[in-house]
């Protein structure tokens, strides 16, 4: 099974305790000792959090990222997510720019985006995508 990245909508579910989504979760952390947020997600959700005054979901949130791993938006990254953004642009079905770095940062590290959000994510080649809230 390959390593994956949580969507900030899946992780959304995962915090509100979606038994389906959490019991994935466990799964991966069995397999390999964490499971992979992106900067971005975890920006949307510290956003989200901090603006709902969330502090019960905040403090799970830390306890999360605490054990997992925050992957950093890097240069080579961030051309992969230009990219895509610029190839979707051109046929007209772009998407919003965090889901294209979300995207951009999943294929340059080379693990499976966990989303519900598979109508964007399937437009874009060589992600490889997988949804735990169905």
């Amino acid at each position: 099974m390959k390593p994956s990245m949580l969507d900030t909508d899946v992780l959304s579910e995962f915090l509100r305790g979606n038994p389906q989504v959490i019991n994935k979760v466990d799964g991966r952390l069995k397999e390999f000792g964490f499971i992979s947020l992106s900067i971005i997600t975890y920006y949307e959700i510290l956003n989200g959090l901090l603006y709902k005054d969330a502090r019960k979901q905040l403090t799970r949130f830390d306890d999360f990222v605490s054990l997992n791993k925050v992957i950093p938006l890097t240069i080579p990254m961030a051309k992969t997510a230009a990219a895509i953004q610029a190839e979707l642009r051109k046929k007209g079905t772009e998407i919003g720019h965090t889901d294209t770095l979300i995207a951009g940062i999943a294929i340059t590290s080379d693990l499976q985006l966990i989303t519900n959000n598979t109508e964007h994510s399937k437009r874009i080649k060589g992600l490889e995508i997988a949804n735990w809230t169905k």
